[in-house]
């Protein structure tokens, strides 16, 4: 719960303090005004809090047809970026960016008086990216490179490894000028690394006698200083008007990863955790206020998520999946520039998980959860009713007792899932 409770608190922290620092001069506009540019081109370092969630595939070259995705962690992380960029014309931009990141993501197991934990300690991504300036203060990415990544698998019982993977990343995000130097940006990042069969061979084992298939989905909110954006130079170009008061509808596609923390008391095992991952859609219908340099608002979205955990026996399959939920949450933010929102938000959320097996078993156990989510995001106005964003949120939901199920005595086995989630999104407003 401290892990838990520490990605909250920082990723929240960090858009606050940042915002709060930066919030200089935004209020509302009622005619569209040409803006004067923010001098994107140039060298730049910087520095960012993250949070997230990664899933281990197991399988082996000597067990035909047998695998198990997933085994799940979570945690925070730290990172430090260096990174050029260039605009190539008015609003596209291209860049190449080198990070370095220490971190607590982790996977952990208590069992019959053994404690592991495989972590994520270190790594570094190196890649290059490509932007449009959807204001000359707000600019929209994707990103993609080469990611390489340190683990420890450390126990109590006298023994210990790690190990390095390589692999690749994808993401995409939203920076947003705050002053003349500094700009906020908030970054999903989709990493995949390549198999490591050779595991075990400090053992004696052949290789592919385990193999391990690792990927990993963060959310980072992070604060550059550029050398030359107050350098001139920059572009200028009509930007929108928008006013945040009114009702909104909106829809987005999202990714992220699930950990369910398996306890089974009777045996004194708890395991954090069963992990599983995917894509999914959001709806959703709210209202905003706009108090001047703050924004506050209510919102009610609902989804349908491929997010799952798959076990594969030679033949047939065993799903957790995480299909559908809803959420009611409130939101506060503050303008960090004419045209862009950085905001926090928390809420009640709701989620409906099946237990399945492949014919002829079909369904063996769903239930609904409860629970909260936490989050915030960055969001920016591309017309007088349009707005697009990043958004990532953090969800925790009730213990389910499975005990009755399994003809066991009650609290034998339980689970509680978390979830930590990124969605790009566009709203229509209406007034």
């Amino acid at each position: 719960m401290l892990t838990r409770f520490s990605a909250k608190s920082i990723l929240l922290g960090a858009v606050s303090a940042v915002a709060l620092m930066s919030a200089a001069h935004a209020a509302d506009v009622v005619q569209p005004v040409e803006a004067s540019g923010f001098n994107w081109s140039g060298l730049y370092v910087g520095f960012g809090v993250g949070a997230g969630a990664n899933v281990h595939e197991i399988s082996s070259d000597f067990i035909s047809g047998i695998s198990l995705n997933g085994i799940g962690g979570e945690g925070i992380y730290g990172e430090a970026t260096v990174g050029y960029d260039y605009m190539v014309s008015q609003r596209f931009l291209l860049g190449a960016l080198l990070d370095a990141h220490v971190g607590t993501i982790k996977t952990s197991l208590d069992a019959f008086g053994l404690n592991a934990d495989v972590k994520e300690t270190y790594g570094f991504d190196v890649g290059v990216r490509a932007g449009y300036l959807l204001t000359p203060s707000t600019l929209g990415y994707v990103l993609g490179g080469y990611a390489w990544q340190k683990y420890k698998l450390d126990t109590n019982a006298g023994f210990g490894m790690d190990w390095d993977q390589g692999g690749y990343f994808v993401g995409a995000g939203v920076e947003t000028a705050i002053n003349a130097n500094w700009t906020l940006k908030g970054e999903y990042r989709y990493t995949r690394f390549s198999t490591t069969d050779d595991l075990l061979s400090q053992f004696g084992a052949p290789d592919g006698a385990l193999n391990l298939d690792t990927s990993r989905h963060t959310f980072q909110v992070a604060a550059s200083y550029r050398f030359n954006a107050a350098n001139g130079g920059g572009t200028s170009f009509e930007m929108p008007t928008y006013n945040w008061t009114g009702f909104y509808v909106g829809g987005g596609l999202g990714a992220g990863a699930s950990v369910h923390q398996i306890d089974v008391p009777p045996a004194g095992v708890k395991f954090n955790g069963l992990g599983g991952e995917g894509v999914f859609g959001e709806a959703s219908l709210g209202y905003d206020q706009d108090f001047g340099s703050w924004v506050a608002g209510i919102m009610v979205d609902a989804r349908y998520s491929g997010m799952t955990s798959e076990l594969d026996l030679g033949g047939g399959q065993i799903n957790l999946d995480t299909d559908y939920g809803f959420d009611v949450l409130g939101r506060v933010g503050m303008k960090v520039n004419e045209a862009t929102l950085a905001y926090a938000l928390a809420g009640y959320s709701w989620q409906h998980f099946d237990l399945n097996a492949s014919d002829p078993i079909g369904d063996i156990i769903d239930w609904g959860s409860s629970g909260f989510s936490v989050g915030g995001g960055l969001e920016t106005a591309v017309s007088d009713k349009m707005t697009v964003g990043i958004e990532y949120r953090y969800s925790q939901f009730e213990k389910h007792d499975f005990s009755a199920d399994l003809g066991a005595p009650d609290g034998s086995i339980t689970s509680t899932p978390s979830f930590h989630t990124v969605r790009l999104d566009a709203k229509y407003k209406f007034n």
